[in-house]
Order: structure tokens, then sequence, then C-alpha cells
């Protein structure tokens, strides 16, 4: 007896699957045949080679064991055999190890590059900026060259480029024109230097001269005048040319700066400290000072070195203020802090070749050369002087001893280590 209904798999219509209820055995049944379409052929699963101990089953074998290959870990993955760059089972390429040696070997190029750069930058914008004015070819009857390098330095009162209100603050009047306020032979060679001030009063002939500007001779008629006349005469050029004349030295280079020029620099390496032995004061350069260690801004160092009529000595005591401060503000100006540090080497550079007076042939080579050779005056390695006088006076102008300045002359020529005392 069965309750499936019609249809259903065992009932009384149903085709297939009798089962046992049937008293007769279950016949062979036909099958339909069914053609399918063959599947396409795919590409087996790859399987990274496996190595080392444990594999000897061949590929696909896993045996569990690890030879310390990173899989589906961080780091960077794609890196596996074969392109398989999916999945979190694909091979880690191990990063190497940096390249110290060649990362510094880059680093110091580069900081080569960088420095050459800034170094070739900066001599072209400063080399730029001297004022080659005076042709010393323009001089004649020149002596013969020594060794060593002679550079004639010079401070004028020219007020170019001042205010009123500097000239007022400086207390520098507002005369016309430029004159030598300070005059000084700077010797450079292999037994140190020697700095030698040439007083302006100082008495000397005025030889034959070519004019600067006309190119017209004058002949010499021994006319005897005052150091600064020369140069109120014609200038730079006729100044060498009697300086040349008086002293027998040939002079290599000029260099000349005016009073604004000389403040400015002081100021922009923030001031010079200097000791001053005795208190004074001058009215008309301005210098009131304590005695004592103090650190003079560019107002004050212009009265220091200008005072004369505050000492006994004048002009003389003035001069040797002027060599003391000059080596002082070389020296404090060449130190790493300066040099090392372009927010203060820039200014400092700026002020003073922007006023800087040189010589056609003045390379500034020659020109750090001046500077370091000015330093070495109070570094123990120089000497600084006034040149010899007599002790005489003619027409109140100061004579030079003869005898001696030629016998230093040929200390300087033959570069030699100078003997003579100055006064």
């Amino acid at each position: 007896m069965s309750d499936w209904p019609e249809g259903r798999n065992g009932g009384p219509g149903e085709r297939y699957g009798r089962g046992s209820a049937s008293p007769r055995p279950e016949s062979a049944r036909a099958m339909p045949h069914v053609r399918r379409r063959p599947a396409p052929p795919q590409s087996p699963p790859h399987i990274p080679p496996q190595q080392g101990p444990g594999y000897e089953d061949g590929p696909g074998y896993d045996s569990g064991y690890n030879t310390g290959q990173v899989y589906g870990g961080g780091g960077q993955r794609g890196g596996g055999r074969g392109g398989d760059s999916g999945g979190d089972s694909g091979y880690v390429q191990p990063r190497p190890a940096p390249n110290w040696g060649r990362r510094l070997k880059v680093g110091v190029l580069s900081l080569v590059v960088v420095v050459l750069a800034v170094s070739v930058g900066t001599y072209f914008w400063a080399d730029g900026k001297l004022k080659r004015e005076v042709d010393l070819s323009k001089v004649i009857d020149r002596p013969s060259e020594g060794d060593g390098t002679n550079y004639l330095v010079v401070g004028s009162d020219s007020r170019e480029g001042m205010t009123a209100e500097d000239k007022k603050k400086l207390h520098t009047g507002s005369a016309e024109g430029k004159r030598t306020d300070s005059m000084m032979i700077l010797h450079d060679g292999s037994n140190g230097p020697t700095l030698i001030s040439l007083p302006r009063d100082s008495n000397v002939e005025i030889p034959s001269f070519v004019g600067s500007e006309s190119g017209k001779k004058f002949a010499g008629t021994g006319r005897q005048v005052k150091l600064n006349a020369a140069y109120a005469e014609d200038g730079p050029e006729l100044l060498v040319r009697t300086v040349e004349f008086n002293t027998g030295l040939r002079i290599d280079h000029y260099v000349e700066i005016g009073f604004g020029g000389f403040a400015k620099i002081v100021d922009a390496i923030g001031g010079v400290e200097m000791d001053i032995p005795k208190a004074f004061k001058d009215k008309n350069s301005g210098a009131d000072f304590q005695a004592g260690k103090q650190t003079l801004n560019g107002e004050q160092s212009l009265a220091f070195v200008r005072t004369r009529y505050a000492f006994a000595g004048s002009d003389l005591d003035r001069t040797k203020n002027q060599q003391k401060f000059l080596a002082a503000l070389a020296s404090q100006t060449a130190t790493p802090s300066t040099i090392l540090n372009p927010f203060k080497l820039y200014p400092t550079m700026g002020a003073g070749l922007d006023t800087l007076i040189v010589d056609k042939d003045m390379s500034l080579w020659s020109l750090g050369n001046m500077f370091f050779a000015m330093k070495g005056v109070t570094g123990g390695e120089g000497t600084s002087m006034n040149i010899p006088l007599t002790g005489q006076s003619v027409n109140g102008n100061l004579v030079w001893d003869k005898a001696k300045v030629k016998q230093l002359v040929e200390q300087l020529k033959n570069d030699e280590k100078v003997t003579v005392k100055g006064s």
C-alpha cells in the first residue's frame, strides 16, 4: 500500500523508483544520453618551489617545515616569483642594508658643490663692488721693486654719501672735497708685517709729476709742503708719487676709505673693543672716553682715530691710536664668528667694499692679504711705528730722519727684519 500521490517518487504512476514495494524486480532503466562540452584547459596552480630538508616528495608537498621565508606578513607584497602579486602567501624580498659609505660620499660631494658655488658667487659679488679708481700707471719715475708687498693705506675725510644728519652725528663738518686724514705704509713680507704711519704734517718735497686728469707733466721745483697737500693738489696718484720720491720705497697697491665707510664697517661687526689707558675728551672730534676696556661703535670709533688736540703729541699720538685701532678692527673682524656667519659677513663686506677706493690692479686676493697682514700687527707677528723723525721742524712741519728712513726702506725692500725704531 502506498499513499504517494501520482507523479511523486514511488507513486502508482511513477516511472522510476518503485523500490522494493513492487512485487516485481526492478528492471534496468534507460537513461537519456547527455553530451557536454569539454571543459577549457586550466593552468595548474602556482606552487612555489620547495627547497631544503623535508621537501623530498616533490612540488606541492607541504611538510610544514619553515625555511625562514616570510609569507603573508607585513612589508612589501607582490615580490613573489612568477609575478604572483596577490594573496598573503606571496614571497617578500628582504630589504637590503643601507649603503652608508655611498650616502656619506654623496653628502660630502653635495656639500662641496654648495660651498664652491657660494664661494664663487661671493667672490664675483665682492669683486664687482670694488671701486678701482686709482691708476698707478700714471705715476712716473718709480723706484725699483723689492721683496714683499707695500700698501699705502689712506683714511680720507671724504663725506661722500653722508647726509647732513650723518655729518652732524659724526662731527665731520661740511667741508667740500676730501683730504687725507691719515696715511700709513703696510709692508707684508716673510718677516711679518710692518705698519708705518706717515704724519700728515710731515715736511716733504713735491717732485715732478703727470697730472692725473690733464695728463700734463709738471716739473719739480723743490717745493716743500705738508704731506697731505700732495693729495689735495692732485689726488692719490700724486700722493703715491710724493711718498715714493721721499722714501725711495715702491708702492704696490693703494687703499682708501672715507669717514662714512669707516663707521659703517665698525657698526656692521657690532663694535670694536679697545683698552683706553687714559680718559680724554675733544670737542672737535666729539671724543669723550673714560679709561678702561670698552666697545666702541662707529661714531665713537671715528672720534677715537681723529682726535689729536687732546694729546700732547698731537698728530704723533693720533697716528699711534690709529694704528692700534686698525689692528684691533682687523683682528676682531677676521674671526670665525664673522667669517662663518653670513648675517655678519655680508653686511661687513658690503659696508667696506662700498666705500673702499683701490688701484686698478688690486685683486680681492691682495686685499685679503692686506687685511690679514693688518691683523698680524697686533698678533705678535709684526711691528707698528711712526716714520723716524729728527725732532726738528720746518715751518711747523715734522722733519724725517733721512738716515734712518733710508735704513728702514732698505730693510723693507730686502724683506729683512725691521730693526729701525720709529718716533
